[in-house]
């Protein structure tokens, strides 16, 4: 029995378990099925156990496999990890992100510190706007990678998170059932203004346009002075605000994706790699 446990055989052996085959192994590595098996009767050569026993046409784990599949799958993720921290650290250059303003004290936080513990040398810059023309800007290049609530099949990404969309008002504010409801807006284009707006008509709801903003900052300005109720996902509340609900004769809304996106074509190395960075964070 060998002292120390080849890495480049444990990680064939997770390949077997995973693809319930040394053929489907094979294809996972880009590895022939006979070296495959030359991979797993080396593994129990060191081992000095047999790793597998058939039943009918099946190769079910033994005892002795079951045991050393659990630790073949801590010592890559250790290897893996260690890997990819050393790369990661070596990380120099500019990373440009976008991100909305109304995640930039919730969402936004957690990822930029993952990628600077990850790549303390990278230099990040951000943006933060609003989703449509920050999209516009990752098609043009003049940002890497944009958190934002639009879709777009052109665009590589994955989502971070989903939250729910509500009808917020000042805490001060005096709602009146019945009378049309004074809508905060952001002017065009805005999921938000959508969702509000559809859902409203959807319910058959009188509501007159009381306030008008170009931005988040305008939003928050107008609902905190108890102008009116606007419609924002949950990152927007605040302790000086509340929400209104279906109890107050309000109807519900969707819910809101906040997707990270990336060119497929990307020429900055650098936002792949941070790509798939805070991919990994989030189990994906």
């Amino acid at each position: 029995m060998s002292s120390t446990l080849d890495l480049e055989l444990l990680r064939t052996f997770v390949a077997v378990v995973d693809h319930h085959s040394f053929a489907g192994a094979g294809a996972h590595l880009s590895r022939t099925q006979s070296s495959v098996t030359q991979h797993m009767q080396r593994l129990e050569q060191q081992i000095g156990v047999s790793l597998f026993q058939k039943q009918g046409r099946q190769k079910q784990l033994t005892e002795p496999g079951r045991q050393l599949l659990r630790h073949a799958r801590q010592m890559l993720s250790l290897n893996d990890d260690a890997l990819n921290s050393l790369r990661e650290s070596s990380m120099s250059g500019v990373l440009r992100i976008g991100s909305p303003h109304d995640i930039a004290d919730t969402i936004l936080p957690p990822i930029l510190s993952h990628i600077a513990r990850s790549a303390p040398k990278l230099r990040l810059e951000i943006d933060v706007g609003r989703s449509p023309f920050l999209m516009e800007d990752l098609h043009r290049g003049k940002v890497d990678m944009v958190i934002s609530t639009r879709e777009d099949p052109a665009l590589e990404g994955f989502a971070l998170r989903t939250s729910p969309v509500w009808w917020i008002c000042s805490a001060q504010y005096l709602h009146v059932p019945g009378e049309p409801i004074p809508l905060i807006l952001v002017d065009e284009p805005s999921i938000y203004r959508r969702y509000a707006i559809e859902a409203l008509e959807r319910a058959d709801i009188e509501w007159r346009q009381a306030y008008l903003a170009s931005n988040l900052i305008g939003i928050k300005a107008a609902t905190r002075a108890g102008l009116g109720v606007t419609a924002r996902s949950m990152e927007m509340l605040g302790p000086d605000m509340r929400v209104l609900g279906e109890a107050d004769g309000l109807p519900r809304m969707p819910d809101v994706t906040y997707y990270l996106w990336i060119r497929p074509n990307t020429v900055n190395p650098l936002a792949r790699r941070a790509y798939e960075l805070i991919r990994g964070s989030q189990g994906l």
